[in-house]
């Protein structure tokens, strides 16, 4: 579980997830209620099989709230972020961390193609890199007290 690894692997070991994505015309207010159901902060917003946006919990505060906009008479397509940054499977955990901390996003669509195959999140990323430090610890460990197979 090193920073090297590709995000492939990151998904393989998140395991499946499915969660409906959200259709443009649906309102600010249904989606609020879906990214609570699924203890979610962002959600894909998609048309016709396509991804055409993402919309996070702080697309709603600072576009929707400060804004003055009401949850429930807004339209996704009015808060959410379009175009969506995307990286395919190969990449690796470490360019995706540089992509979220130069960019300021927390949520990042994973494609193969043109198809939506995970998200992943910065807590995601944290998880595998600390899991992989982890792993490294006790390897030192077990190499300095003499436990590791010889």
């Amino acid at each position: 579980m090193r920073i090297t690894e590709t995000i492939g692997a990151v998904l393989k070991h998140k395991g499946p997830n499915v969660i409906p994505p959200l259709a443009p015309d649906q309102t600010v207010y249904e989606a609020l209620e879906m990214m609570a159901r699924y203890d979610v902060g962002a959600m894909l917003v998609m048309q016709n099989q396509r991804l055409i946006g993402i919309l996070s919990e702080r697309d709603y505060a600072r576009r929707g709230v400060l804004r003055g906009h009401h949850s429930k008479e807004t339209l996704v397509r009015e808060l959410m972020t379009s175009p969506v940054r995307c990286v395919g499977p190969e990449q690796t955990v470490d360019d995706c961390m540089n992509l979220m901390t130069e960019h300021h996003f927390r949520h990042l669509p994973v494609l193969r193609g043109d198809s939506v195959i995970g998200v992943i999140s910065i807590g995601d990323l944290v998880k595998w890199v600390i899991s992989g430090q982890e792993h490294t610890i006790q390897a030192l460990e077990g190499y300095i007290t003499g436990a590791y197979p010889g």
